[in-house]
Parts: structure tokens; C-alpha cells; sequence
């Protein structure tokens, strides 16, 4: 069995590579996470700026909401769940994604007043892609993208979601979607080097790395391979954001000092979201950034751009 390299030192060397489901890929990625503890820098520190610049707009967090799609079929008594966290990024001044939904609903949530991300599935009909990107910019999208990671189905074949059959991703499609953007292009479900090297050849101004919630059977953590992502990307200008299992503060101190420029909570969102609607997600982001504020002040951390990835240490 193949081993994966560690960028932090440990007894082996090595991670060994073990997951026997993609499930499995969540519970790698939540001990990698737990797996990691910094040192203290107390002397000089002060409270930081939790303030985030994000394609040329300045946000209170870098927390962001995530790319959710299809909640509003969930049954829930609070509204819509889809507007309701989109009223709690505005409320919040954080920036909102939205995933695979149809252009009448994505009109519904621009309407609440958040800058929104769009991200599109990799259609076999490309005609689709390029009318979606269309809508999006039309809506007052701030950004456009797409799930590359979302390809393979279970059966070995191309994937098909809500009857729509998908396609693969090519490069030369993606020059083609950056082109005709005339937004800001993010390439979503990047986990290697080689993915993100090419969205950057493309043209994209982001990549986030991320492995879908354990879409891809054996994935690696994205925090293993963020450090050689921003590596890579070192002085392109390709912003870097990041996902899977953060829920705490804490989670996104250490993706934000591994290299990302933001991060998105997920399900650490859900289940507020679903119970209390808006007033929910406020109340659990702001935790987290009371969390990401203590964990700054504990490692000498005054703004979102002075990260150390130093201050960790994988026990």
C-alpha cells in the first residue's frame, strides 16, 4: 500500500493512506484537523483585524457560508434555507455560495443583498454551463465557478445529478468558462498541485481545495496538501479558500495559517440553519470568529494576512 508523504514529521514519516470508504475521507480529514496544535506567541500580541479582501471587496470574516444546494427541499420552519443563510452572509458581511441550482432560485437568493458566489456543475451540455455563467453575471454574481471534483459516479461512469448527466473537465473548456465569466473564475474541488497549477494556466482567480465532503474515496485531508497548493501558487495572485469539517474557529485558524485566504463552514452551519434559519447561522459564525480572534491572539496573529504556519505543530 502507498503511503502519502507528510509535510509535518511524525514517528513513520508517513501518513498511511487507510480509508476504506469515502465516508471514511470525513474522518481523515477530522483527525488531521484535531491532529494539529500551535505554540504560544503572547508577548506584542494584540486583538486582530478579522477584516478578508476577496476579489477586490472587503468582508468582516474570512468565514464564508458554503456552497449548498437543493435546501429548500428540507423541511424546516424557519423560511427557505437556501435565503436564510444568504440573509445571514449579508448580515454577517461575509461572502455567500451558492451551489447546483436553477437560475430562477439563484435569482430568488441574489435578491437578498449578499455578494454571491455561483458555482456550476460540470454539465455534459455545455450550452448550459455558458447560460448559467450568464445568469449568474446578470444576478450581480461576484464570482462564478465550478465543481471539478463532481464527475465520477458511483457506477464507474460520468455522474448524473437531478437527471442532468455530467461531463468531464477539460482544459481547454476551462479557458473557454474563465473567458466568458467576466467575473472572477473559481475552480472548485481542486486537492492536488496539478489541478491547481492548471486553474491557474487557465486563468482562474481561485481555486478551492476541498474534497467535497468525502467525495472522493481515499481523499486526502485538504489541509495535507493546502501547504504545497499555496506553495505553488506562491506570487500568481490565485486567492486560495478551503472546506470540509470546519466547524470551529480553531478549524479555520489552521486552514487560514496553512495558506488559505478564506474558508467555508458547511454542516458546522447546517443544523443551526435548519433550526433557528438566519439567526442560527449569525449566532454560530460568530462563534467561530470569537474562536479564530482568541486563537490570533494566543499566536501574535494582528490581521488575516500575518498567519505563520510556524505557530503548528502536527503531535
Amino acid at each position: 500500500m502507498e503511503n502519502v508523504k507528510s509535510p509535518w514529521p511524525d514517528p513513520e514519516g508517513v501518513i498511511p493512506v487507510t480509508d476504506k470508504s469515502p465516508e471514511d475521507a470525513n474522518v481523515t480529514t477530522r483527525r488531521f484537523l484535531d491532529s494539529l496544535h500551535v505554540e504560544m506567541r503572547i508577548i506584542d500580541s494584540v486583538k486582530p483585524d478579522l477584516s478578508t479582501n476577496i476579489f477586490g471587496k472587503t468582508y468582516s470574516t474570512p468565514i464564508m457560508m458554503p456552497a449548498f444546494s437543493h435546501l429548500n427541499k428540507t423541511n424546516s420552519s424557519k423560511g427557505k434555507p437556501m435565503s436564510e443563510y444568504a440573509a445571514a452572509a449579508k448580515e454577517l458581511n461575509t461572502l455567500n455560495w451558492v451551489g447546483m441550482e436553477t437560475n430562477e432560485t439563484f435569482e430568488e437568493l441574489s435578491k437578498e443583498g449578499a455578494d454571491t458566489v455561483r458555482i456550476i456543475k460540470p454539465f455534459a451540455d455545455h450550452d448550459r454551463i455558458f447560460s448559467e455563467i450568464e445568469f449568474a453575471r446578470k444576478c450581480g454574481a461576484v464570482a462564478v465557478g465550478m465543481d471539478i471534483d463532481h464527475v465520477a459516479g458511483k457506477d464507474g461512469n460520468y455522474d448524473v445529478v437531478d437527471g442532468l448527466p455530467i461531463g468531464p473537465v477539460f482544459f481547454k473548456d476551462l479557458l473557454e468558462y474563465v473567458k466568458a465569466a467576466g467575473v472572477p473564475f473559481v475552480v472548485k474541488g481542486v486537492l492536488s498541485v496539478n489541478d491547481a497549477l492548471m486553474a491557474r494556466d487557465a486563468g482562474a482567480a481561485a481555486v478551492f481545495v476541498s474534497h467535497h465532503h468525502g467525495r472522493v474515496p481515499f481523499g486526502i485531508p485538504p489541509l495535507y496538501i493546502l501547504p504545497k497548493i499555496k506553495e505553488a501558487l506562491a506570487g500568481s495572485g490565485v486567492s486560495i479558500f478551503c472546506d470540509c469539517s470546519i466547524d470551529t474557529g480553531y478549524d479555520a485558524y489552521k486552514a487560514l495559517a496553512l495558506g488559505a485566504d478564506a474558508v467555508a463552514v458547511g454542516r458546522g452551519i447546517l443544523m443551526p440553519l435548519l433550526k433557528e434559519g438566519r439567526k442560527g447561522v449569525v449566532r454560530k459564525v460568530k462563534g467561530m470568529n470569537a474562536q479564530l480572534s482568541e486563537m490570533c491572539i494566543y499566536t501574535g496573529v494582528k490581521d488575516m494576512k500575518s498567519f505563520d504556519p510556524s505557530v503548528l505543530h502536527r503531535l
